[in-house]
């Protein structure tokens, strides 16, 4: 078996204690968002409030999450990665006992605010925990990790159910308590502590006022797009995303969010990766469930039940992720995932157009299921590698960004197309209206191909690139002749090796005076 086999075998088991904790606070977050979405319609009547009104208890928390996760980056680096992380989780752990003594619908509104201003930190703080612990074998990690992430959303309807039966709803919020404390307690026993020097950047203030509420507003109006409330506060958020992006352009690495890495090839084909990907999952979600509810004629329940097949795809794939990663390499598992989704969606042109089948359904989410779940976790992986571990923060602050607004953005662009192909729906049949759906959420696959397509070709070329020799950089060389006169070392000169930051360090040494004829 060759060497490399070997080696990604090989891994050290303080990893797994790390990251198991670290994953303990996704799990926790998709638990909680499942159990209280399928249980809005008993808490408002136990509330005594309206659907309308108790909506904003979900509503209310995925604004909060986007409220605070532009602080991601800038709060890492002044008070470390595992103290953010306890800071949040008790938070989170506090906020949800604050739910369950709620004494009305508008108090629990408020406190699941509090809830999603501290949980909206921990889904970037756990995929930041795992690359600095997992490192070069962060597709393998990542790939068993989405296992339990994944079966929140499985676990959650069951465990409302059982709840709503046989206790009270205050327990929907107090399950969360013993998972906290011990995820508190395994996470000040195993996850490493934060070394090096607390970053002294100044807070961007002005960056985090235009972008915090841009987030707000785009995820705000994407879902009311159908009022005119909703199209002021998206077209309110475009300018404030403009202007967001005009300042950090000029700020650079000082900025709230540094734009920089965008320009790295690897880093911005990853994240158009992402944020395709993310959209397509979340246009999905929504395109199919409302043909089978309104086309088909499926009940809500049975609904569910039907989309369960893409999930199983999922789980049954992620483990191998990194195994096929191996083989195949980054850009290779991805385009390949890329086209399975593909492949998994052609065939609801089919059952729309044609003749509904329920095998043809489940084969047809399954695979697309395989599908998505092969493109994300080697892209995620690739961007990582790309980036010096001091930009880590800025990194997964910069991808979690990318993917809230990649869901929202494909969702609407289907969810108009729909209701532009409804309206006319006394002209032709509903069917024919979500036969155009999928041929436009096709069409939105290739361009998910395309992007995968630009992921380099293994991890291993991504942390070492190749770098020419440098005698054979003109520039470099005069540089170097240049740097020996004065002093420095010629490797602060090579464009390939160091960035601007490093070379302008290197630059701050003592000069020797130059040779001069006048001289002694």
């Amino acid at each position: 078996m060759p060497e490399h086999t070997d080696n990604f075998d090989r891994l050290d088991p303080g990893v797994w204690k790390a990251v198991s904790v670290s994953v303990l606070g996704s799990f926790l977050s998709q638990l909680d968002a499942t159990v209280v979405n399928v249980s809005l319609g008993s808490l408002a009547v136990e509330l005594h409030s309206s659907l309308q009104t108790i909506q904003w208890v979900t509503s209310g928390y995925l604004l909060a999450l986007a409220l605070m996760l532009p602080l991601n980056g800038w709060l890492v680096e002044r008070i470390g990665t595992k103290r953010l992380y306890l800071i949040c989780f008790c938070g989170f752990t506090l906020s949800s006992v604050l739910c369950a003594l709620s004494w009305s619908a508008d108090s629990l509104i408020g406190f699941r605010v509090l809830q999603g201003i501290s949980g909206g930190l921990m889904a970037p703080l756990t995929q930041l925990m795992i690359a600095r612990a997992a490192g070069k074998h962060m597709v393998r990690v990542m790939g068993y990790v989405a296992v339990p992430v994944l079966l929140g959303p499985i676990v959650g309807p069951v465990v409302a159910g059982a709840i709503l039966q046989h206790g009270s709803w205050r327990w929907l919020f107090l399950i969360n308590l013993p998972i906290g404390v011990l995820a508190i307690v395994l996470a000040s026993l195993f996850l490493p502590a934060d070394n090096g020097t607390r970053s002294q950047r100044s807070f961007d203030l002005v960056g985090f006022l235009t972008l915090s509420p841009a987030l707000v507003l785009f995820l705000y109006g994407s879902d009311h797009l159908n009022k005119r409330e909703g199209m002021v506060t998206l077209l309110l958020s475009v300018v404030l995303l403009a202007t967001f992006f005009r300042k950090a352009l000029k700020d650079g690495p000082r900025g709230l969010i540094d734009l920089q890495l965008f320009r790295g090839e690897v880093f911005s084909a990853s994240a158009l990766t992402q944020f395709t990907v993310n959209g397509l999952s979340f246009a999905g979600q929504m395109l199919i469930p409302a043909y089978l509810f309104l086309d088909v004629g499926k009940s809500p329940s049975a609904t569910g039940w039907l989309m369960a097949p893409m999930g199983l795809g999922m789980v049954c794939t992620y483990p191998w992720v990194g195994r096929l990663t191996q083989r195949l390499g980054i850009r290779g598992t991805s385009s390949t995932g890329a086209l399975i989704a593909f492949l998994g969606t052609l065939p609801f042109f089919y059952l729309s157009s044609k003749h509904f089948s329920l095998a043809i359904l489940a084969v047809a989410l399954f695979i697309r299921g395989i599908g998505m779940s092969a493109v994300g976790v080697p892209s995620i992986s690739a961007a990582y590698a790309s980036v010096r571990k001091e930009e880590l923060p800025m990194a997964t602050t910069s991808l979690n960004i990318v993917q809230r607004l990649g869901g929202p953005t494909l969702t609407t662009v289907c969810a108009t197309f729909l209701g532009w192909r409804l309206a006319g729906v006394h002209s032709e049949s509903m069917s024919s209206a979500f036969t155009m759906c999928f041929i436009l959420l096709c069409s939105l696959h290739v361009l998910l191909i395309l992007a995968a397509r630009r992921l380099p070709r293994t991890l291993e070329s991504v942390e070492h690139p190749p770098v020419l020799p440098a005698e054979k950089c003109t520039r470099c060389t005069v540089r170097a002749r240049t740097a020996a006169k004065l002093g420095i070392p010629s490797s602060t000169f090579d464009h390939r090796n160091q960035s601007l930051e490093n070379r302008q360090e290197a630059i701050q040494v003592p000069l020797k005076p130059l040779d001069s004829p006048h001289s002694p």
